[in-house]
C-alpha cells in the first residue's frame, strides 16, 4: 500500500493584531499631547468602526516614550523593542508630537529610528502634531510625514494639528471631527486593506462593496 505524506497542520494562529495604537513622542509624562492623542485615536476607532462593540469608549493601545527615553539610546532596549513590535503590528497607528523647534521630538525620531527600511510597512499612519503656534500649522506635513512614508507606512490624510491654547475637551473633540469630515474617506479605505476587508465590520463593509 502506497503511504501518502500526512497532511501538515495549520499554523497556529498568532496574536491578534490590535486595530488601533497610539504612539506619543513628548518627553514629559503624562502630557496634554498624551491626552489629546488618546482622544484622537478613540475618535479614529470608533468612525472606522473599530472599537470595541461591548465598550462604552474605546481604549486603544498606548505607548508613552516618555516611560521610555531613559532606555531607547541605551545598548539593550527590550522595552523599547516591544513597543517597536507592538507599533508595527498597528492597523492604525496614531503617530502625535508636540513641535519642538518647527519638527518632531529629536525622543519620536530616535524612536523611529530603531526600525529598519519599511518597518511600518502595512500600517497606517495618523500623523498628529500639537503646536504652540498657528505658524507651525505645516510642521506635521513638512517633517512628520514624510518620516512615516519613509518607513513604509500608508498616510492616506493630512497631518492633524492642534493647537496646545486649544486641548479642552470641547474644542479638541470639534477639531477632531472636522478633520474627519476630510480625512474619513481616505482613512477608511486604507484601513480596510490593513485589516484584512473585515467586512463583519459595517463601516468597513461599505468600502469594500
Amino acid at each position: 500500500m502506497t503511504q501518502h505524506p500526512a497532511a501538515p497542520h495549520p499554523a497556529e494562529p498568532g496574536p491578534p493584531r490590535p486595530a488601533v495604537v497610539t504612539l506619543v513622542g513628548n518627553p514629559r509624562p503624562g502630557s496634554r499631547t498624551l491626552s489629546a492623542a488618546r482622544t484622537v485615536a478613540a475618535r479614529v476607532a470608533d468612525h472606522l468602526g473599530l472599537a470595541p462593540a461591548d465598550a462604552p469608549e474605546p481604549a486603544p493601545t498606548t505607548i508613552d516614550l516618555a516611560d521610555l527615553a531613559t532606555e531607547i539610546l541605551a545598548p539593550e532596549h527590550p522595552r523599547a523593542d516591544a513597543a517597536r513590535e507592538t507599533a508595527a503590528s498597528a492597523a492604525v497607528l496614531v503617530v502625535a508630537t508636540p513641535v519642538y523647534k518647527g519638527s518632531y521630538t529629536g525622543l519620536l525620531k530616535a524612536f523611529l529610528d530603531l526600525y529598519g527600511p519599511d518597518g511600518l510597512a502595512g500600517v497606517v499612519a495618523v500623523p498628529v502634531v500639537v503646536s504652540g503656534n498657528p505658524a507651525h500649522a505645516l510642521a506635521g506635513e513638512v517633517h512628520l510625514r514624510p518620516l512615516l512614508v519613509e518607513l513604509g507606512a500608508t498616510v492616506p490624510a493630512r497631518t492633524l494639528t492642534l493647537l496646545d491654547s486649544r486641548l479642552d475637551e470641547a474644542d479638541l473633540t470639534t477639531a477632531v471631527d472636522a478633520w474627519l469630515d476630510h480625512a474619513g474617506g481616505p482613512l477608511r479605505r486604507a484601513a480596510s486593506d490593513a485589516v484584512g476587508q473585515d467586512t463583519s465590520t459595517p463601516e468597513l463593509a461599505e468600502v469594500t462593496r
